[in-house]
């Protein structure tokens, strides 16, 4: 296949296709973790901007996470609502491109994103006295700007490489999205070493922010172990329980679906764990990291007041 007509491809994604009778009950639930997703992320980002309370290292990174978790749904779920009310569910061949690129980007800025904030609770409790000479505004901006910098490459290097490769024979993607994995089923020939690179560096992208996270972590545990009173213990795990969590989730159904080699792939199962990291994720996000802050309580409050309260 020339190059000319690789480009020509349109694909056609699958999507919920299997299940037409269940259309309508998917385009609603979609519709309202959409609507969710933003709409929480969007207060989590006003919220921790308005506020000077919340002008911390912290909240710096939890607002860039916010903006990461609209993006990263973003992505898919528009085209998903959109292909459960359309008959025809076809993507060219650079709209499939550059939803991978863009999915792959938000996702890989995500994971340094997230090391970069184990690393800031790292210092806040193992090192507190240096905490607000260490994480000033530079190094924050430095951690971020890198985290995205990062992001964009991988993104980038994958895109290419995989869309610079010959596709023939079906155009079907079974999938609601143009994931790694079902577009390289598409490829023709032995993708063996195509996929042996793509597993390589979706290990690197994946684990090497993750053992960071696990060095950061176990050094936290031993400095709480530490600590003597029970309430100085809780309320300096409670500062990472969020974090923890959101890594957990995040981190686990990633590292299944991407290092791991083709024969080991099911299009069900995977369809089923990238909606859990892809969409269930990011609407839970607000909630977990956030909203259950006893400090993002207040600031709500406190512009609930500004809003409907104004003379108070």
């Amino acid at each position: 296949t020339t190059g000319n007509k690789t480009s020509a491809i349109v694909f056609v994604i699958l999507g919920f296709s299997h299940r037409p009778d269940m259309k309508v009950i998917f385009f609603i639930l979609f519709l309202c973790i959409y609507i969710i997703t933003v709409l929480g992320n969007l207060i989590i980002l006003v919220v921790t901007n308005m506020d000077p309370v919340l002008h911390t290292p912290m909240y710096f990174f939890v607002r860039n996470l916010s903006f990461l978790e609209i993006g990263y749904t973003s992505v898919t779920l528009p085209r998903v609502l959109v292909n459960l009310l359309s008959s025809d569910t076809s993507i060219s061949f650079a709209g499939c491109a550059a939803q991978m690129y863009f999915f792959l980007f938000f996702g890989a800025t995500e994971c340094c994103l997230l090391a970069a904030m184990a690393y800031d609770r790292y210092l806040a409790i193992c090192s507190p006295l240096h905490y607000v000479d260490i994480m000033n505004k530079k190094v924050c901006m430095q951690l971020a700007a890198s985290s995205w910098i990062c992001g964009n490459l991988v993104a980038l290097g994958h895109t290419t490489f995989i869309f610079s490769l010959p596709f023939c024979g079906s155009n079907v993607i079974n999938h609601f999205f143009c994931e790694i994995q079902p577009v390289l089923m598409l490829v023709c020939g032995d993708t063996y070493w195509n996929e042996l690179q793509i597993i390589l560096a979706a290990a690197f992208v994946i684990l090497m922010p993750f053992l960071l996270i696990l060095v950061s972590y176990s050094l936290i545990i031993s400095s709480i172990l530490k600590i003597r009173s029970a309430k100085g213990r809780y309320k300096a795990f409670s500062t990472c329980f969020s974090h923890l969590t959101v890594v957990t989730l995040f981190y686990g159904t990633a590292m299944f679906i991407y290092i791991r080699p083709k024969s080991s792939y099911s299009l069900d199962v995977d369809k089923v764990l990238s909606l859990f990291y892809s969409v269930v994720t990011p609407v839970l996000n607000p909630v977990i990291y956030s909203f259950r802050n006893r400090e993002v309580k207040g600031a709500l409050f406190k512009m609930r007041m500004k809003l409907f309260h104004p003379n108070c």
